[in-house]
């Protein structure tokens, strides 16, 4: 199948690659020129385990193609995804200028029947208006489809390649036909596609991420009462995920959570219903228990130690979550600001993050090629990300090397009992 992907962000340049993984000819297509020629040299713009390597074999396939012609590109297709940005607007919503621009392009562009694929993540109603923009400027037959992505940072290969299920927002019997051939491939378990109206697709993605944002919030809640109390978060966390109906998922707590989807998709389906004359109430208490959840560790701090001016920090882990150098709403550079604004001396370290660290905080934190040579001197450690390699630190090693051996863990990725019998102070999220 020939298709085009328009957006070579982070969704479309998964999508791309994955269909053309499965045989499809692809051709993603992106205004920046400069990013284009990097593509079409194998050179990734982002992190992503394994999309290198993915990327670099079907560009040697002759699969996958890159190019700034949306004409080349839209013509000859059948499918064409949309996966551009939809970034928040003043009021919390999805702004669609970008969404709208390429849908009209895309309709000056098309010579035949063509499915317009909506992946990028768009309120209730878009495909409408997409609709009603293409039909204005072409009398070539189309479909508009809603097919809302549900890749995780760190795992997106795999969550495309086998997902959970595939969602197909479409009135269109034609359409439905085309998009679970497209799909056929990558659903040969009893994984389904689940076909509804495009309408039911578009809210499902808000829904669904609006969800895992709670049930974090939530535990947040619950691991500030267990700090109250004297109870241990973890054992509640134990005791909650063993029953079936709730389950261990996006029940950890910590410092929040952050990323491109969660905190925009919350912000967006607030304003969303806003407009249809409803408030979500208990959506913009989550908001609310995030950020508040940001500045814990900060709060922390200034408790144990009163002054933080001219302390130093160790900072582990910058990116919002572990296999992805994506810091965008990250609680580490929450807490990174809150410390520099408090005049202490910040040294971090990130496995993959620290290129892109650099834009945030400039030179106004050093770091440090090693976790260990970023505690050298340290006041404290703030563990803020929870990478695999800050899981089983050299306790002895790593207090050796800090001037205070006292330890915020902000993900509770370490055993408060093994730290304080090698002589560390210990504050973790709702524990004892």
């Amino acid at each position: 199948m020939r298709i085009a992907v328009v957006g070579t962000g982070y969704v479309g340049l998964v999508a791309g690659t994955c269909l053309a993984e499965s045989g499809n000819d692809v051709t993603c297509v992106d205004v920046d020129a400069r990013k284009v020629d990097a593509l079409e040299k194998g050179e990734v713009p982002l992190y992503e385990p394994g999309l290198q390597e993915l990327l670099n074999r079907n560009i040697k396939g002759r699969r996958l193609h890159f190019t700034t012609e949306m004409k080349a590109a839209v013509g000859p297709a059948e499918v064409v995804f949309i996966a551009v940005g939809t970034p928040e607007g003043a009021n919390g919503d999805a702004e669609l200028q970008h969404v709208l621009k390429a849908a009209e392009q895309i309709g000056r562009a098309m010579r035949r029947y063509t499915v317009i694929v909506d992946k990028s993540t768009v309120p209730v109603g878009t495909a409408d208006k997409i609709r009603e923009a293409i039909s204005k400027l072409t009398k070539v037959e189309f479909d508009v489809v809603s097919n809302p992505e549900f890749l995780k940072e760190g795992t997106a290969l795999d969550d495309f390649l086998r997902p959970d299920r595939v969602i197909i927002g479409t009135e269109s019997e034609r359409a439905r036909k085309l998009m679970g051939q497209l799909y056929a491939p990558f659903l040969r378990t009893e994984n389904p596609i689940l076909y509804m109206d495009t309408r039911s697709a578009e809210l499902t993605k808000y829904a669904a991420n609006a969800m895992l944002a709670t049930r974090i919030s939530f535990m947040n809640d619950i691991a500030a009462l267990c700090e109250k109390v004297g109870a241990d978060v973890e054992l509640v966390r134990q005791g909650m995920g063993s029953d079936k109906r709730i389950g261990y998922p996006f029940l950890n707590p910590g410092i929040g959570y952050g990323g491109s989807c969660l905190p925009k998709d919350v912000k967006a389906l607030v304003a969303s219903a806003r407009e249809s004359g409803l408030e979500l109430e208990l959506l913009r208490a989550v908001e609310r228990t995030n950020q508040r959840q940001k500045t814990l560790l900060v709060r922390k701090a200034m408790k144990h130690f009163g002054d933080l001016a001219d302390k130093t920090f160790a900072v582990w882990g910058l990116s919002f979550k572990p296999r992805t150098d994506d810091m965008r709403e990250a609680p580490a550079v929450e807490l990174v600001e809150g410390l520099l604004g408090k005049g202490a001396r910040v040294q971090v370290c990130d496995p993959v993050a620290s290129p892109v660290a650099r834009k945030y905080f400039g030179d106004r934190v050093l770091y440090a090629p090693t976790c260990y040579v970023a505690a050298e001197g340290a006041d404290a450690l703030f563990l803020a990300t929870e990478w695999n390699e800050f899981r089983n630190p050299d306790l002895k090693r790593l207090k050796a090397t800090m001037r205070s051996p006292i330890i915020f863990d902000g993900r509770n990725v370490l055993d408060p009992e093994q730290v304080r019998e090698e002589g560390f102070t210990y504050y973790g999220i709702g524990r004892p």
